[in-house]
């Protein structure tokens, strides 16, 4: 971050586990157990808190470093549990306000369910908290996305690439024939042509070809090492997305109630197994994060 000078920073539950178990950070980690600790409750309850202490530490670190806002991820074991992200997400907020951190710095990203994306309609609407619905491979994602007014939505690129380099018969794709750069062109496109004011941030890339067939998207959050193969070249972009062509495009409108949300998601077999993958995993990482702070706060009791 201190390197690139982004604007923005997005964090996730497998970016946290591997921070906190390097060396730089052990006083972050210090910090939010004696905080889970100070709070008291059930051994759960005391790692919950830890958890979502730790999470608010790393983005309170990354404030510091960049003008815009932070993005932090509500347990994805709470991805089809509309109340209980309404309830994780303020609770995080509150953690903020404790740091001095206005709600108006901070993206609460929500899993793009059907129940994540009600949830970030409410956040939005009634408690002016700012969402970014991540994990979204489908186009009936974005659409309910859009109509629910988030803030922001981190549609995916390289994990569709991945899904169909895994289960097709192509090995390699040229940029603009990548499906998933394919997949956020339409959601832009849909968007600027329907005057939807969501921000549109392409998310989870596997090479330099991929952003740069993306150039014009409102914002692409990039990985530190493609930010350094991208700092190496010197070529001029020209913008492949745009409102002018968006508005010129073809697409029709479409309006999804629960029911209609499901029936379209599920027909997009890429989607329904990526979404439901990265729940998994981001949900795996979770227990190892509280496994580890479960060690750090309860193991010298015990005599271990």
């Amino acid at each position: 971050i201190d390197e690139y000078k982004p604007l923005d920073a997005t964090t996730n539950p497998s970016l946290i586990l591997a921070a906190a178990q390097m060396p730089a950070y052990q006083e972050l980690v210090d910090d939010a157990v004696a905080y889970g600790k100070k709070l008291g409750g059930s051994e759960e309850e005391q790692i919950k808190n830890a958890c979502d202490k730790l999470f608010v530490l790393f983005g309170a670190e990354i404030l510091k470093r960049i003008p815009g806002r932070v993005s932090t991820e509500v347990d994805a074991r709470l991805s089809f549990d509309k109340e209980g992200m309404i309830q994780r997400a303020r609770r995080l907020i509150d953690l903020y306000k404790e740091a001095g951190i206005g709600k108006d710095r901070i993206l609460i990203k929500l899993s793009s369910t059907w129940e994540g994306i009600q949830a970030g309609k409410v956040l939005e609407a009634e408690y002016g908290i700012h969402c970014n619905m991540t994990l979204l491979f489908s186009f009936a994602q974005a659409v309910a996305c859009a109509e629910a007014g988030v803030t922001l939505i981190s549609p995916f690129v390289g994990r569709i690439l991945d899904w169909y380099v895994a289960n097709g018969d192509k090995k390699s794709y040229e940029p603009s024939e990548d499906p998933g750069v394919k997949s956020v062109t339409k959601i832009y496109n849909y968007y600027k042509k329907f005057g939807y004011k969501t921000i549109v941030m392409g998310a989870s890339f596997r090479n330099t070809g991929e952003i740069k067939a993306l150039t014009g998207c409102d914002y692409l959050t990039i990985s530190p090492k493609l930010l350094a193969e991208l700092s190496k070249e010197y070529v001029k972009l020209t913008p492949t997305l745009s409102v002018k062509e968006a508005q010129a495009c073809d697409l029709e409108k479409l309006h999804l109630d629960e029911k209609a949300f499901r029936w379209h998601h599920n027909e997009d077999q890429m989607a329904v197994e990526k979404l439901s993958d990265g729940i998994r995993k981001f949900a795996a990482d979770a227990v190892k994060l509280e496994r580890m702070l479960k060690e750090r706060m309860f193991s010298a009791e015990n005599g271990k």
